[in-house]
């Protein structure tokens, strides 16, 4: 991996002597550079979880991911900076309360001193890592959110004003990126996979967030939240080079993403 690359990627040109600071640094510009994104689910481009791949999408495509790309190269990234770092398998609440399977989701644990979460591949969610305790936590635009025990496994929760809402479970357990083919091309596939039915890009801001979802663009900022609908593919392809980036190839074919904001705006 090119280090330079990824670094110049995410705006990173800072100190690199592995730290609870650096690590947080790391963890917040790429939050605020590369977007949660699973527009080539939508467009028919197969994901493969292989780190060339990754790196020539991310860094040198300038494209986002969801959790699998995005954590599991931010891992390699991690490690190459001299980082201890293992992937952990997580499994998503749904919005029937259940939990989803094991590998629904890839978070991961960075040992320092003491021993940090990150995680640059849940959308909206916390900015800075979180200590790995009990109570260890990140307050985001007036929510938090915060680590707990549960049962033999671990916890994150959102609290705002609404209660307390666990996201995911897991367990402390090191995973392998291989580990998480299947629930990989399960995301990619299934009908009942919430990426096949929606697409996202979204990326956080110092300020709030930036979401374009099924053409609807919400822009947050200091709590302050504005909301308008794109209605051609011209809108579409400039909202995604300036609000977030991304540039997809003429050759690709947006009428996929159309025909689902459609189905989902009905």
């Amino acid at each position: 991996m090119d280090l330079d690359g990824y670094l110049c990627r995410i705006e990173y040109d800072g100190p690199l002597e592995p730290s609870a600071a650096l690590l947080r640094s790391l963890h917040r510009q790429h939050l605020f550079t590369v977007p949660f994104e699973n527009l080539d689910i939508s467009l028919e481009t197969p994901i493969r979880l292989e780190s060339p791949l990754l790196y020539e999408k991310i860094v040198r495509r300038r494209r986002g991911g969801f959790c699998y790309e995005l954590n599991g190269l931010f891992c390699e990234l991690l490690t190459g900076l001299g980082f201890k770092v293992v992937m952990l398998s997580a499994r998503v609440r749904s919005q029937n309360g259940g939990l989803g399977p094991e590998f629904d989701h890839m978070l991961l644990k960075v040992e320092l001193e003491v021993p940090w979460l990150a995680d640059v591949g849940f959308g909206e969610s916390f900015v800075n890592p979180i200590p790995f305790r009990s109570g260890g936590a990140d307050e985001v635009n007036g929510r938090r959110y915060f680590v707990a025990a549960a049962d033999d496994e671990w916890q994150l929760v959102l609290e705002d004003e609404q209660g307390q809402v666990p996201l995911y479970r897991f367990r402390d357990m090191p995973r392998q990126l291989a580990d998480y083919e299947e629930m990989c091309r399960f995301h990619q596939t299934s009908p009942e996979s919430h990426f096949t039915r929606n697409w996202i890009c979204s990326k956080a801001t110092p300020n709030g967030r930036i979401t374009l979802a099924n053409m609807r663009l919400i822009i947050t900022r200091d709590g302050v939240r504005e909301q308008s609908v794109l209605t051609t593919e011209a809108e579409l392809r400039r909202c995604l080079r300036d609000q977030f980036g991304v540039e997809l190839p003429e050759s690709a074919d947006l009428a996929a993403l159309s025909v689902s904001s459609a189905k989902s705006l009905a």
